[in-house]
């Protein structure tokens, strides 16, 4: 491939620019150099740190399963409905990424609390959700899925039609033609919309907090391990640092994966 030559950007743009890499860089370097590096293994093998360690990598990665079962048929048929409801669709569908988290884990409340929607139908039946695992595990999906079904949706978008109507016409029915055309060429997409999904469910805290609560063992994931020890309870603040470099470094290499941009249009 030939690569175009492209203007110089002027210095007014790369001051600017320094300064938003920065702010963005600046934080995380200082908690780099806050964390005690001596302490690190023991701090990691502390019973209140694998206990959050592995409640988050368990309910992040049930939540993560349910996005792939429920977001990829929803950016299906976003993708193929017509342009008015495919946009009301894709409103909806990335609303949870602009709310405030406390305002997702009060409609989830709402839902599914004691007093809302469906709980107390469910309360009936002898079913309690939230300030259990389960409740975790529908917080960290509820902010998590816009970010796989914006990834898949994005690609089918852009994706080539030819392909799925050359074998519509070779007498393949629609099922076959999702399993064996569409789905594998959106695997990077689907991929990289994957990943954002489990780091970001990995790191899913207000909705959870209000919705789940802050339980050890229970519902105190990574994030609300970090919180409770800054609140002087729980575990201890080189554990939040050391947690905190956890989430950084498992969301860095998670990205440093991704072989495609997030919404799936080529570069």
């Amino acid at each position: 491939m030939i690569r175009t030559r492209r203007a110089a950007l002027p210095i007014a743009v790369w001051v600017p620019a320094a300064l938003a890499a920065a702010v963005l860089l600046l934080p995380l370097a200082a908690l780099f150099l806050r964390v005690d590096w001596a302490q690190v293994p023991a701090t990691l093998t502390s019973p209140a740190a694998l206990s959050a360690l592995g409640l988050s990598l368990l309910t992040a990665s049930i939540a993560t399963v349910l996005c792939l079962v429920l977001g990829v048929p929803l950016a299906l048929a976003i993708a193929r409905a017509p342009a008015p409801l495919a946009t009301v669709l894709r409103a909806l569908t990335t609303l949870p990424l602009v709310l405030p988290p406390l305002v997702g884990g009060l409609a989830l409340l709402s839902l599914l609390g004691r007093g809302g929607v469906l709980g107390d139908a469910l309360d009936g039946l002898g079913i309690r959700i939230p300030f259990t695992t389960a409740a975790v595990v529908i917080a960290q999906t509820f902010v998590a899925l816009p970010f796989l079904v914006i990834a898949v949706e994005g690609a089918l978008r852009g994706l080539d039609g030819g392909y799925e109507r050359a074998a519509e016409g070779l007498g393949a029915r629609p099922w076959t033609v999702l399993r064996r055309v569409t789905l594998p060429l959106l695997a990077p997409s689907l991929a990289a919309g994957t990943i954002l999904c489990f780091t970001r469910a990995l790191g899913e805290f207000g909705a959870t907090a209000l919705f789940a609560g802050n339980a050890e063992g229970t519902t105190r994931t990574m994030p609300l391990a970090i919180y409770t020890a800054f609140n002087g309870a729980g575990v201890t603040q080189d554990t939040a640092l050391t947690l905190s470099l956890l989430l950084v470094l498992v969301a860095v290499i998670a990205l440093l994966g991704m072989r495609t941009r997030p919404t799936g249009i080529a570069s």
